[in-house]
This record gives C-alpha cells, structure tokens and sequence, in this order.
C-alpha cells in the first residue's frame, strides 16, 4: 500500500506586488497563470527546480500551472501543483524558478502571485477562495503575517475569504 507523505511547503512571500516587479528597475510586468503543457514539462530541466514536476504531472488528482510574463510566455517564473478537494483548494507545491530566487533574484511577487491564482481557482469552484497547505514550522508565522493564513491544525494552514479575496484583488483587479 503507498503511504501518503505530508509536503511541508518553504516558499518564500518576498512581496505581494500587483503583478511581478523586477528587483532592480522596479517596473511591473503583467502576468498569466496557465496549465503547464507535457512539451513544456520536456523543456523544465532538472537544475532549474528543486521539486521533481514530472512526477507531480503524473498524477491525475493534481492540476500544474505555470506563471509566466504576458508578453514572454516562454519563460516559466514559477509553477504550482492544486487538487481540487471538492471544498477548497490544495496547494501541492509551490516554487519560483532560480533566477526568482535569493539575493540576486530577478523578479518579486512570484508566490503572492501563485497564491492569488489558487485562491481564484478556489473562488471560481464556489470554495470562497479558501486555499490549504502543509507549512514547514518555521515558516508558519511568516505565512500569517505575509498571507493572513491561519493554522488550522498542526502545520496545516488555510488562506481563509477575508484573506483570499485581499490577494485575489490585489493579483486580478477585472
């Protein structure tokens, strides 16, 4: 029998921007989340991600999504694994691409931005935008800081309405 096993998610809030904003211009870019096509799953190499997305691609329960600049969809930003639970959203994995990554990174926003697309989702399927996920321990209290999440039990946290539709407004205003 396959046991199942908890991800603790470690992602990083740098900023909830209105879109993404590069770090050293300060301009911001336009963004859109869409399905991650297998041609682009070929195309992610393995030093680019910590997370293995092939696997996570093979599994049936799972939706990815790739954020990218509007005008630059060849450039995958970050990428997110969702299970509809037939309630509320599931939040897999989370990851900016390298170089949204550190110090020297290029963009701000990447996660927030992510987020604001799972709670979208969550919103669109009549969940009240209501986002769940299994946070690392020393993380918890940056994620209710940085995203009003709360702690549902454990390390499980959930983006509640009041919070998701914050981030939903600020990600996508139409």
């Amino acid at each position: 029998m396959k046991k199942n096993v908890i991800k603790y998610l470690a992602f990083e809030i740098d900023e909830l921007t209105n879109s993404i904003q590069n770090v050293i211009t300060g301009d911001s870019f336009d963004t859109e989340v869409t399905i991650l096509s297998k041609v682009e799953l070929k195309l992610l190499t393995k030093n680019n991600w910590i997370f293995d997305w092939k696997k996570e691609f093979g599994n049936q329960n799972k939706q990815i999504y790739k954020l990218t600049i509007a005008k630059n969809p060849k450039i995958i930003q970050g990428l997110i694994s969702l299970e509809d639970r037939n309630d509320h959203i599931f939040m897999h994995l989370i990851e900016s691409a390298n170089f949204n990554k550190g110090k020297n990174k290029v963009y701000v926003g990447v996660a927030g931005n992510l987020i604001a697309f799972a709670c979208k989702v969550s919103k669109e399927n009549g969940y009240e935008g209501i986002v769940s996920f299994f946070a690392k321990t020393k993380l918890v209290e940056h994620y209710k800081e940085s995203l009003g999440a709360k702690v549902l039990f454990g390390n499980q946290m959930i983006v509640d309405e009041l919070n998701a539709n914050r981030l939903i407004y600020k990600y996508f205003k139409q």
